[in-house]
Formats: C-alpha cells, structure tokens, sequence
C-alpha cells in the first residue's frame, strides 16, 4: 500500500457537518471550542460565548486500529477549525472506562495515580492521570488518558481542559435536576458502553460505566443497577441519552422493560442554531454539556 493511501484509510470520516451561518471563524476569541474522544470517533461543537449558543456540530467516525491522538493529527491537518489557536476556551471530553469519582475532602493532589489503580490497571508507559474537580458538588473525577492525546492536546492547546466524558455528562444532569427532585436514573448510551447515573436532588449517588455486547447486557445492567438503588422498572421514570434511535433494539429492549422511558432533552438555558435541529435532542448531550464546565 503507498503512502498515500495508507494515510487516506486512517482519515477520519465525516458523519456530521452542521455550521450556523452566523459563525465567523476570523474571530475565534469569541467562541468556545468543545471537543470530545472516544470508541466511535471524534465530536466537535462550537459555542458563540456572547449569545450563549451552540453554531457548530461536527462528528468524524473512528478509523480501526489509530489512536485517539492519531485521529486528531489527520483531521487537524485538513480541518478549517481544528489545531487553529485564539479560541476563548477549548474543553476535550475523553470517553472511556478508566475513572473514579471521591469526595473532595479525600482528594490529595499527586495522588491520582493511586485512586486510579483501585479500578483501573494505569499504564504510566502509554497513559497520563488527570482529575477534575465538580464545582458545587464536593466530588473530584480522577482519569486516565492516551498519553499521546494528552501531549498532543497540550502542545496545540496549552490552556485548554482535559475532562472525562462522565464529568460533562453529569454537569448536564445535574443542571436539569430539580432540588427536590427524587432519586432518578439516567443512561448515556455510547458505542458498546453505557454510563448509569443516579442522581437525588442536584446529588449525585451512583456513577458507572459498563460494557455490553447485547440488548440483553444492556437491560441487564441497567436493572441490576434499579434494584440496588431500590428502584422500580414499573414506576420509577429513566431518561436515555446517546447514540441509538427509536427503532433501534437497543431502544425497544429498554422499553419492554422500563415502563416510564424517556428520551432526555439538550441542556437547558443554552441556545442551539436551529442547523443542530436536524439531530434528535437526546444525542450529544456530553458535548453540548462542556459548555456547563469549568
């Protein structure tokens, strides 16, 4: 295979491409650039700081065996936005299964390594370790990253933000809960992956992410997770996020199941150039969540 083409195959491929045509790329100091990373690919959203309102949505599909930080290079290299510097503020969301959550007052700085080694077998030789602590909620998230796309995301963006995907998840939920609110739970469904998040009031109670091959790993789970928490698939209301659509078996597996099953909204109190409204709300909720963030 020549060059050429072996550099073609490991290019990204666009799925997704919706711009506002209100969005002036010679002055990116007036937007937020919001990346996230994962099994399926890349996602890119742009927020125009001033009006509060998401004007670009992008998703690139995973080309098989290339790192996160492989995908990158190739799309920053014929990308008009990616890679570019004069952002006002860049946030990289990373999903994946190596984190842990801990109560603030138990965090030591340095010590992330350690918390992290309780759930996950870190590799210092091909990971970095980073955390990030939830503003409001008394609560870090300590993760592991591609040490390659960290570098890269360093030395492209040297103020941006490093998150894992679940903190933006949760900063999502918990900006659409009610003080008052019951105990509920929320599914984030991604490729082969769910996140479960229990949440009380604006408290969070139960964090996790599960692998599944099948519909029935995905049920399964998810009531496993219902009769811990002492809840009832018959009464109790889940809403769902992420990448599955109403037809889907995924989606009618759940359905059989949960009685109240909903489909969750974009976050509240943003904006959306009504381009986005050609994607169903339930779908990209951790990346329009960067913008709640810090």
């Amino acid at each position: 295979m020549s060059a050429s083409s072996s550099t073609f195959s490991s290019s990204p491929t666009s799925l997704l491409d919706l711009r506002d045509e209100t969005f002036d790329a010679a002055q990116l100091g007036t937007y937020n650039l919001y990346l996230t990373a994962g099994p399926a690919g890349l996602r890119i959203g742009v927020a125009d700081v001033r009006r509060n309102k998401f004007v670009v949505l992008e998703e690139y599909s995973a080309p098989s065996a290339t790192s996160l930080a492989g995908q990158f290079r190739t799309l920053a290299a014929q990308h008009d936005l990616l890679g570019q510097a004069g952002w006002n503020h860049v946030r990289l969301a990373v999903q994946n299964r190596h984190f842990t959550q801990l109560p603030q007052p138990l965090f030591r700085a340095g010590d992330e390594s350690l918390y992290l080694e309780l759930h996950h077998a870190f590799d210092p030789g091909h990971e970095t370790v980073h955390h990030y602590t939830h503003p409001g909620l008394e609560m870090v998230s300590v993760f592991a990253v591609e040490k390659a796309l960290a570098e890269w995301f360093r030395s492209v963006y040297p103020t941006g933000r490093l998150i894992h995907q679940t903190s933006a998840l949760l900063e999502g939920i918990i900006h659409q809960s009610q003080q008052a609110t019951p105990r509920r739970l929320y599914l984030s469904i991604g490729h082969q992956e769910v996140t479960i998040l229990a949440v009380r009031g604006k408290r969070p109670e139960f964090c996790n992410t599960f692998a599944f091959t099948t519909a029935e790993d995905l049920i399964y789970y998810t009531i496993l997770v219902m009769q811990e928490l002492q809840l009832n698939p018959d009464q109790d209301p889940v809403v769902l996020w992420g990448d599955l659509m109403h037809h889907s078996e995924l989606f009618t597996i759940l359905r059989k199941y949960i009685r109240h099953l909903k489909f969750g909204n974009r976050p509240l109190d943003l904006s959306y150039s009504y381009r986005l409204n050609e994607v169903f709300e339930y779908r990209y909720f951790e990346l329009y969540s960067l913008h709640l963030c810090e």
